[in-house]
């Protein structure tokens, strides 16, 4: 099975508990993880609550485009946004963890030919994420992260 964001055991521990366990062995290990992240592109994207106003970690799958970087909102095909995704529509310009480098960076939603094309290919490289799309009416939103700088 591909690795998909969003698959946890929630009969075992917390989302919150299980993203904190990704996020101390990715630090851990220079960005690299094992179970079923193991071998995907991951990265920790830092977001400020748009109501809240806290700062959170967010590991994510990604796909390497040229100098950037694109994640996608897929919340496992749920019928709702990630709050990851509304919390850096309301701050886009933050920063990521990528291997063992942080990066600042600048979030733009995609569209047109430009989401088809990073969408497509996503759905290729992991095919989970077309099960997700299957799963919900909403358009996913596949979101680059430009580096800034």
């Amino acid at each position: 099975m591909s690795p998909c964001p969003g698959r946890f055991r929630s009969d075992m521990i917390s989302r919150n508990e299980f993203n904190q366990t990704v996020i101390d062995e990715f630090r851990a290990s220079g960005g690299k993880v094992g179970g079923q992240f193991e071998g995907a592109p991951l990265l920790l994207l830092h977001t400020t609550g748009a109501r809240t106003g806290q700062a959170r970690i967010h590991p994510l799958v990604y796909q390497a485009d040229g100098d950037d970087v694109v994640v996608f909102a897929s919340k496992a095909g749920a019928d709702t946004h990630p709050d990851w995704f509304r919390n850096l529509m309301a701050h886009p310009r933050t920063s990521i963890e990528i291997g063992g480098d942080t990066v600042e960076i600048e979030a733009r939603v995609t569209g047109g030919d430009e989401r088809e094309r990073l969408w497509t290919k996503q759905k290729q490289l992991m095919p989970g994420f077309a099960e997700y799309e299957q799963k919900t009416s909403r358009t996913i939103p596949v979101v680059v992260l430009q580096k800034v700088g």
